[in-house]
């Protein structure tokens, strides 16, 4: 069984929308913060957006804020991430993860994450 599995990416033309979807354990959604990580060819894998246990907070890079939301549904144990206003450089694989916590910028590491997704693919074009 997948702890964590994620769906909805696809191709988009730039200025679109898309709407990521990770359904979690319940275990791993209840205590853990949940977030989304995103790798392009050639680059570093970097944080894009978290939510900690409960709702509580959320986290946002600044590349993506203003566009980007990420959301619980608590009777799924899932957490979305809308992405609004797409542009070229969000071409990535994206990943969600699971930590044990989110506090100060740990949210942004990718050292530190217990449980990864297997990715879904967003491509956008002009």
């Amino acid at each position: 069984q997948d702890d964590l599995v994620e769906s909805g990416g696809g191709s988009v033309q730039s200025g679109g929308s898309l709407r990521l979807r990770c359904a979690a354990s319940e275990y791993i959604y209840r205590l853990y913060c949940m977030g989304w990580f995103r790798q392009a060819p050639g680059k570093e894998r970097e944080a894009v957006a978290a939510v900690a246990p409960g709702g509580r907070s959320t986290y946002y890079a600044d590349s993506v804020k203003g566009r980007f939301t990420i959301s619980q549904d608590n009777a799924k144990n899932t957490v979305w991430l809308l992405m609004n206003s797409l542009e070229l450089e969000d071409t990535a694989m994206y990943y969600c993860a699971a930590r044990p916590y989110c506090t100060g910028d740990s949210w942004k590491r990718s050292d530190g994450v217990a449980y990864w997704g297997q990715g879904t693919e967003v491509t956008v074009s002009s």
